[in-house]
């Protein structure tokens, strides 16, 4: 079923599913056809570490990793080190990081020990909306999104990413 889904979902694309089967690695999806834009997450409401309100700017030059985390999510906590090791290795990629949280100091603190030194922003209470808003209706955690330069998504998982997943998602934003 899974199969034929995703079958008729590249053939609205333009696509034949044995080409985007082999462009698209396990365990990444495609957006829902009629989502393949990221406008909500650059509306969305958000709070840097300092605690000043401020929208995610819409990229200009460089494809986005956006990834929606919590500091209780223990996935999260296993990937954390995997999207700092990504924003080392590929550096014309930005990688952002949004707390579904609401304590912009425990999250500066966590992101401290962490050594996220990529943009970390917290969604507080639209955190749930914006992530369903995004494709993502079980509004699960961790939750990843590839976004081109001009703002589509590529490509999106919802759980734990690995270092070749990521390197995956690069490459298509790449493409």
């Amino acid at each position: 079923m899974k199969r034929r889904v995703f079958g008729a979902a590249l053939a609205l694309l333009g696509g034949s599913p044995l080409q985007a089967h082999a462009a698209l690695p396990a365990g990444l999806t495609l957006p829902e056809s009629g989502r393949t834009s990221a406008d909500a997450l650059f509306a969305a409401p958000l709070i840097a570490l300092d605690g000043q309100r401020t929208q995610l700017p819409r990229p200009q030059s460089r494809p986005l990793i956006v990834n929606f985390w919590a500091r209780w999510c223990g996935p999260c906590k296993v990937e954390i080190p995997e999207l700092v090791a990504l924003a080392h290795r590929h550096g014309d990629v930005q990688v952002v990081g949004i707390a579904i949280e609401n304590d912009a100091e425990a999250v500066r603190d966590f992101a401290r020990a962490y050594e996220m030194d990529y943009t970390v922003l917290l969604a507080r209470e639209g955190g749930i909306d914006l992530m369903r808003a995004l494709g993502n209706a079980k509004a699960g955690l961790p939750f990843t999104l590839a976004i081109h330069r001009h703002g589509e998504l590529a490509a999106m998982r919802l759980g734990l990413m690995t270092r070749e997943q990521l390197d995956a998602a690069v490459k298509i934003l790449r493409a």
